[in-house]
């Protein structure tokens, strides 16, 4: 997977992926708090806003594996953003490479 990917100097594929699921985790508890939103791009992108510690985690690769694998968390904060945002998230859109830094407020492809 792409999150694994994005080594720091030293560090191995087995203390990556256990970094990689420590952020998951945290971001899990972020969303079910509401510390971490998520934002909807008028094509349906999704983005997370509040997301500090994210350990080089990107967006779209974020996205993909909560996604993937269920995440309840995850689930709720998009049926929460659509009905606050009144659009529908497109999972696809962001696959795409439809992303913001900026909280929502702007999106592009790259």
């Amino acid at each position: 997977m792409a999150c694994y990917s994005i080594l720091k100097p030293d560090q191995t594929l087995v203390q990556r992926a256990a970094e990689v699921d420590a952020a998951l985790k945290r971001l899990k508890r972020y969303l079910a708090t509401g510390q971490v939103q998520i934002k909807i791009a008028p094509n349906g992108a999704v983005g997370l806003a509040g997301w500090k510690d994210r350990d080089d985690l990107t967006d779209v690769c974020t996205v993909r594996v909560l996604s993937t694998e269920g995440s309840w968390e995850f689930r709720q904060a998009i049926a929460k953003a659509e009905v606050m945002q009144g659009r529908r998230a497109n999972l696809q859109a962001t696959a795409a490479g439809w992303h913001t830094h900026d909280a929502g407020k702007t999106w592009a492809k790259h």
